[in-house]
């Protein structure tokens, strides 16, 4: 989880942080994230997403402050453009596994208070050549992975 901690570094923090390495500071960083406590992260911060797409009176606007790529290089070379953006809403309502010693599966229906919405967002990208699918879970995790320190 982040914390803030005052500490010595000398890593850069470009144009307007105006102070050198040998400087202490306070900073937040996240230290030790397991990869579950990640996941969680990229749930809400997708989550949150959906919600303001969704409200949002100007998509095209939104989908610009919001980082997403109108255009994107395909592996062929030509240029795939944003066309469509779809989100889902699924409910999962049980879950069946492998059964010992049988060929049926064992199923197990969740009771109604465990049944929540799960949503997913894909982004369509097309070239003349190529389609491309690209899930918001993949947009969110690219940032939240290239995010400074």
């Amino acid at each position: 989880m982040p914390h803030d901690h005052m500490h010595h570094h000398d890593h850069h923090h470009g144009p307007g942080h105006n102070h050198g390495p040998e400087t202490d500071h306070l900073h937040s960083h996240v230290h030790g994230q397991s990869p579950a406590d990640h996941a969680e992260e990229l749930k809400v911060l997708s989550t949150s997403f959906v919600e303001g797409f969704r409200k949002a009176d100007d998509k095209t606007s939104f989908l610009r402050l919001s980082g997403i790529p109108f255009h994107r290089e395909g592996a062929d070379g030509l240029t795939l453009h944003l066309v469509d953006a779809k989100i889902i809403t699924n409910w999962q309502i049980g879950t069946a596994c492998p059964a010992f010693a049988s060929r049926e599966l064992a199923y197990l229906p969740f009771p109604g208070s465990m049944i929540e919405a799960r949503e997913t967002m894909t982004f369509t990208y097309v070239s003349l050549t190529t389609r491309e699918d690209i899930d918001l879970l993949d947009f969110v995790a690219e940032r939240f992975h290239n995010r400074p320190a």
